[in-house]
């Protein structure tokens, strides 16, 4: 039997650890790695995307099985843990490494992409912020960044409990 083939997509939303967990909430989710995106080194440490301003946003890569989350299902959920107007800034976190951003490897996923953000700026008076790009290159993280919140409950966190809970009880609407 041929192993299954998943859709993938790269979400910037802040800090990685919360936003990989609450993806990992998500039904339909598969996978997630979180990493440094479209950034200007090659392999950068986290020590060099906080300090040495090396571009890469701070990004989680999804692994989704379309037939039970649709991209734009994921990116309605992503929307619920960002501020969408905030630039390089999401909760207590400041800096380039923090900004939002969609990073798609499948061109198709442009369309989809840009319609979610059309709708979303209906819901705001002022700009987005997101970046919706290609994938320019991806760097996974340290082990000890994946799955951060799991090893560590306790951890810091820009999303809350109850969105992670929400997050555990999504259902796609029939």
């Amino acid at each position: 039997m041929a192993e299954r083939i998943f859709n993938e997509i790269y979400l910037a939303g802040g800090c990685f650890w919360g936003t990989q967990r609450y993806f990992d909430c998500l039904t339909g989710v598969v996978r997630t790695e979180v990493g440094y995106a479209n950034g200007n080194s090659a392999n950068p440490t986290y020590e060099q995307v906080k300090y040495e301003n090396t571009g890469h946003a701070e990004t989680v890569h999804v692994a989704y099985d379309p037939e039970r989350i649709t991209l734009r299902e994921l990116l309605e959920q992503y929307f619920k843990v960002i501020d969408p107007t905030l630039v390089n800034r999401q909760g207590g976190d400041v800096g380039v490494q923090y900004r939002t951003g969609i990073y798609y490897t499948d061109p198709s996923d442009r369309q989809v992409i840009d319609a979610a953000l059309t709708e979303l700026q209906k819901q705001y008076d002022r700009p987005l912020a997101v970046e919706a790009l290609p994938l320019a290159n991806f760097y996974t993280a340290e082990e000890y960044h994946q799955k951060y919140l799991e090893k560590n409950p306790g951890g810091y966190c820009h999303i809350s409990s109850d969105m992670f809970a929400a997050a555990r009880n999504w259902k796609r609407e029939v």
